[in-house]
């Protein structure tokens, strides 16, 4: 039975959230960690997920095993170790090295709106992947990725746009994704439309 999802964020058993915000209409699948992550109505993820320190955009695809925002062991130290770093753990001191945290915490992931990021995808971080982008499945993004292209490989390269330019650019102005619950739904048919006719409707129309 499929499952109806509302307002109130939809989190599947054995997550682990920390420092997170979820939007309405977002679901978060089985085995999730979420650290310091903003996740914007409507997105998802599937299966065994890992998001730190990333800004997710509205209606954002996220499939299984999705990596963003992977941190990074110090490659300027005698040891790239736990023990340096994490020195509660093992006894080494009172506290760890807050320093060493707050610098991974301000290396930012952007995902924009109505993005896709396929089965595997590692997000690197400091990284922003545009509005309507798509990212290859098991693709390793270590660039910013422009709005509606599609990147692949390891590490990813851009292989097309979705749109011509002028279409994006339309996208962009139109913003649907702003649109209210109601008005999606009111509109629901013309998601349906060949793009140019859903652009030259909305574009022309000022919204």
């Amino acid at each position: 039975m499929i499952q109806r999802l509302g307002k109130e964020p939809c989190i599947h058993e054995n997550c682990q959230m920390y420092n997170v915000e979820l939007g309405e209409y977002t679901e978060v699948g089985i085995y999730n960690i979420f650290e310091n992550t903003k996740f914007d109505d409507f997105s998802y993820t599937g299966r065994f997920c890992t998001l730190q320190n990333v800004e997710v955009g509205k209606f954002s695809n996220i499939a299984d095993m999705v990596r963003i925002g992977p941190t990074d062991h110090p490659l300027d130290r005698p040891t790239m170790h736990h023990f340096t770093y994490r020195r509660m753990k093992y006894g080494f001191a009172t506290t760890d090295d807050e320093g060493f945290f707050q610098a991974r915490t301000e290396q930012k992931v952007y995902i924009g709106h109505d993005t896709w990021l396929g089965h595997g995808a590692i997000i690197m971080p400091n990284v922003t992947i545009g509005n309507g982008a798509v990212v290859g499945s098991s693709s390793v993004v270590t660039k910013d990725v422009a709005p509606y292209t599609i990147v692949v490989g390891v590490p990813a390269k851009p292989i097309k746009q979705r749109f011509l330019e002028d279409t994006i650019r339309k996208l962009e102005k139109i913003k649907w994704w702003d649109w209210s619950y109601e008005i999606i739904k009111t509109r629901l048919n013309d998601f349906y439309l060949p793009i140019n006719e859903f652009t030259d409707k909305y574009y022309q129309a000022g919204d």
